[in-house]
């Protein structure tokens, strides 16, 4: 499991989560509301720390499993 931090959330049911360690300049993760394990999106805020693992899409890398720490 991977570790990061919810930078922007989309009223529209997703958003974006910087990896911990990750390299300043890296691309930020992609998340969907569909992902969330044991909150829901409305309680999600920006700065909230996660644990998610990371899995492939056509779009590219995305978020699977998300769990607030």
């Amino acid at each position: 499991m991977k570790e990061g931090t919810v930078i922007k959330k989309n009223e529209k049911g997703f958003g974006f989560i910087k990896v911990a360690g990750a390299p300043d300049g890296s691309k930020d993760l992609f998340f969907h509301s569909n992902e969330l394990k044991n909150i829901s999106f409305d309680e999600l805020q920006e700065g909230d720390k996660l644990s998610f693992e990371i899995g492939d899409s056509p779009k590219g890398p995305n978020a699977l499993n998300v769990s607030k720490i």
